[in-house]
């Protein structure tokens, strides 16, 4: 691998790694504390997240259960589950707030999957941003005669395959998440 590819293999990953972060929060038909790691509580006086004033967990298949480590802050958490607007039946029982997952229907799945698919043209716009700066590299390398010709084709050519590569596992990462929606 060449060495202004092998630079750039970071930024590569963080790609991925950011397109499974932002696929997480999409819902499926089960609990995943996941869909609530964007919900700010408003809780002494300023914004935390919902993790910092609470511990979240799962209580069974359909169901989170969010504890409050000061019970005080359990209006505010249960107003900013409310104001997330993220489609979970919530129900305050005093010392504990259970989010209850509603079954998908068709029609929300579809619209998760369109959700997802819009994802993952975020993240190969992340890959194709990456590729551009190494052969932008590349160009200024042959240009300011660093590498010979051959060279710069061959680079372009390792260059396009780590990028293929890359696109495939942000595929096969997707394929796995439909496979989760669509699941009844």
């Amino acid at each position: 691998m060449n060495q202004y590819l092998q630079a750039k293999q970071q930024d590569f990953a963080k790609v991925i790694d950011f397109f499974k972060k932002d696929i997480a929060q999409l819902r499926t038909g089960r609990a995943n504390p996941a869909i609530l790691e964007n919900v700010q509580v408003e809780a002494y006086g300023a914004y935390s997240p919902l993790n910092a004033v609470a511990n979240i967990s799962v209580s069974d298949a359909r169901s989170l259960l969010v504890t409050p480590w000061d019970k005080s802050v359990s209006k505010d958490i249960e107003k900013s589950l409310v104001a997330a607007d993220l489609g979970l039946g919530i129900v305050n029982e005093g010392d504990k707030i259970r989010l209850t997952v509603p079954q998908l229907t068709e029609e929300t799945r579809k619209d998760l999957v369109k959700k997802l698919n819009a994802k993952l043209e975020e993240g190969r716009i992340g890959l194709r941003k990456v590729r551009d700066e190494v052969k932008e590299e590349i160009e200024a390398a042959f240009k300011d005669k660093a590498i010979s010709e051959d060279d710069k084709f061959r680079f372009f050519k390792e260059m396009d395959e780590a990028v293929a590569k890359n696109n495939d596992e942000l595929k096969t990462i997707r394929d796995e998440k439909e496979k989760d929606i669509m699941t009844i």
